[in-house]
């Protein structure tokens, strides 16, 4: 390997690399399965990897978020040039919703069958939004990132990511509402 190949892989690790989380939560969200989350996140990576050298610096996330975005629409071709869409795994989402961020088992059983009901249900309501909805929401409440990123990244005036963000979010609260009333 060449000292500027080794270099670049380097600069790259330490640049890109910390992006990994928010390009899966982005992945998950649009693809709404984990397997194909990580197969889209790996595809994002090795066309980061590749054009590398057009990365004008700054932040990284807009830049790897727009490349994650691009590999999903065409995944998205792909996949619905095919017929029919795999069932999630439903102990998949329960291993999800149990796992604590630092590895710690829950306490108490009830608390879990609650965090596990409304992270479902959380989870539900955002993946049922339509696709520019939950995109914008995703960036911004997940990806925390500016309103001049998400433009960047989907590539719409700062006014249009605006009200997808803001009309998001009122789809989400009043799904919520209605369940809740649905429950009474």
């Amino acid at each position: 390997m060449r000292r500027t190949d080794v270099a670049t892989a380097k600069r790259f690790r330490d640049t890109v690399l910390p992006c990994l989380d928010d390009a899966y939560t982005l992945a998950r969200y649009l693809t709404r399965n984990p397997v194909d989350a990580d197969d889209l996140v790996q595809e994002a990576y090795a066309r980061a990897l590749r054009y590398f050298d057009g990365f004008s610096g700054g932040d990284p996330r807009p830049w790897l978020l727009t490349i994650l975005r691009n590999c999903f629409y065409a995944w998205l071709r792909a996949r619905r040039a095919q017929q029919g869409e795999p069932l999630p795994d439903p102990d998949e989402t329960i291993a999800e919703a149990t796992t604590d961020p630092w590895g710690q088992a829950p306490e108490d059983p009830e608390e879990t069958l609650i965090r596990i009901d409304e992270a479902a249900v959380v989870r539900s309501l955002v993946e049922a939004l339509p696709e520019p909805f939950r995109e914008v929401l995703v960036l911004r409440e997940m990806s925390d990132l500016s309103y001049q990123q998400i433009a960047a990244v989907t590539e719409v005036p700062i006014g249009t990511v605006m009200s997808r963000l803001a009309r998001a979010r009122l789809l989400v609260k009043r799904a919520w509402l209605a369940r809740q009333a649905e429950e009474k």
